[in-house]
């Protein structure tokens, strides 16, 4: 039996949640209650993972990541019973800061860039960018979201080349696809 491995501060798992062996839980991590947590997942310091989630193997999520309750990750793009897929998982990573909003899907191989945050039910397909507001089924962008969450302006054709949060003072340039804080 693999002991699960933890890393600084303790991780805090609510009742009824299970955390596998070989799983991997950063300093003060919050798992909810009624969660799974795979061996093979990454769970970062201080991410909150909320109740009814569970964290596949394959799945990463780095520091300060908010998973709401009820969010579906997926390990495998053509699932068969029959037919084992491990331990070849398809790979999802979420980014520093990013929020995933409740009961939201994840289709992996999938990629969510920092401070991004995705919106309640939303069926993310493809790459999100960072600080990108993304909603619906199949996820868009449809805005683009401060560190400290607040929306900063709303998607036309693509990142504002600079904006600014009129709530923490933030400032952002464009950087690819996505948007990146400027001292």
């Amino acid at each position: 039996m693999k002991p699960r491995t933890r890393t600084g501060a303790p991780a805090h798992v609510y009742p009824s949640s299970v955390v596998a062996p070989g799983a991997v839980l950063g300093p003060d991590a919050v798992i909810g209650a009624f969660c799974f947590v795979a061996e093979g997942a990454k769970i970062g310091a201080g991410c909150r993972v909320q109740s009814h989630t569970s964290v596949w193997a394959g799945v990463e999520l780095e520091e300060d990541v908010f998973v709401g309750p009820g969010v579906a990750f997926t390990n495998v793009k053509h699932p068969r019973a029959a037919f084992t897929r491990a331990p070849h998982w398809d790979e999802t990573y979420v980014c520093r800061g990013a929020t995933l909003g409740a009961g939201s899907v994840l289709i992996a191989p999938v990629r969510v860039g920092a401070c991004a945050m995705v919106g309640a039910g939303c069926v993310v397909t493809r790459d999100v960018p960072a600080h990108a507001l993304v909603v619906g089924n199949p996820g868009r962008v449809m805005g683009w979201a401060c560190a400290c969450g607040e929306t900063l302006v709303r998607a036309e054709d693509g990142p504002p080349p600079e904006a600014g949060c009129a709530t923490c003072q933030r400032r952002y340039v464009r950087e690819g696809l996505g948007l990146r804080e400027v001292s």
